[in-house]
């Protein structure tokens, strides 16, 4: 497991079993668990999800696909606790998401 903190300021666990989900469904996320973990602690935006999730969004040069934006979904339980849900690679952030933050 690897915990990193938010822009919140909140401890966010990556476990292994999430990692293995992320990997499992997004095979071009394979190397890229450094990446993830930074998405969360310095990301360049935070974006609002669907269900009350924070979306980091992180844009990266080189990639296995490209140079594309690195998305992590991921919840604060509370102020001191936080789990990663997923993360993946768009073309492009969802332009209509609620912006609850930006670098």
């Amino acid at each position: 497991m690897f915990v990193v903190r938010s822009q919140n300021g909140v401890s966010v666990r990556l476990t292994d079993e999430r990692w293995q989900h992320i990997i499992h469904r997004h095979p071009e996320m394979n190397s890229q668990r450094e990446q993830v973990l930074a998405t969360i602690s310095k990301p360049d935006m935070i974006q609002l999800g669907d269900t009350g999730e924070f979306l980091a969004i992180r844009y990266l040069r080189h990639t296995p696909v490209g140079s594309k934006f690195m998305i992590v979904a991921y919840r604060e339980s509370n102020s001191e606790d936080g789990y990663v849900l997923t993360a993946y690679f768009t073309n492009q952030p969802a332009a209509w998401r609620r912006m609850l933050w930006k670098r």
